[in-house]
């Protein structure tokens, strides 16, 4: 094989590649599903967020990373164990990170703190889905507004 064969094997790897990422965020973002940061490190200040989609199935929020083939959510937060900390705006290096109307709400989860981002238009659905949980539920899903 020569050099324009490989080329081409090349550029057509690159292109099925796009095309798998494509149709994997159509079929995770059919139905109730927004587009949410979500902060995987945290060992540098305002660094570590992770641009996905996050997906209401029941009482879960199951999110996907966007460059991932990943068919499994990268997290699951269960809407009975999460409660918001903390709404703020992106300060520092976050604010290239995240998109310019993003704000940001440090959570209680059953494992540990975590940090998302999503669009101020987004939020009030958000908080909606948190606060609509059945009865028994944990009687406060807001700490501070």
């Amino acid at each position: 094989m020569g050099f324009v064969e490989w080329i081409g094997i090349g550029l057509l790897a690159v292109l099925c590649l796009l095309t798998v990422l494509f149709v994997r965020r159509e079929l995770i973002g059919r139905g109730g599903s927004i587009e949410l940061s979500l902060r995987l490190s945290t060992y540098v200040e305002g660094r570590g967020w992770s641009p996905g989609i996050a997906r209401f199935v029941g009482d879960e929020l199951r999110w996907y990373r966007i460059f991932s083939l990943a068919i499994r959510p990268r997290r699951v937060l269960d809407r009975r164990m999460f409660a918001i900390e903390q709404r703020r705006s992106p300060a520092g290096a976050e604010q290239r990170a995240l998109p310019g109307n993003a704000v940001v709400l440090r959570c209680i989860s059953q494992r540990e703190p975590v940090e998302i981002a999503m669009a101020e238009s987004t939020v009030t659905g958000f908080l909606s889905w948190l606060e609509a949980s059945p009865p028994g539920g944990a009687s406060s899903r807001i700490a501070a507004r």
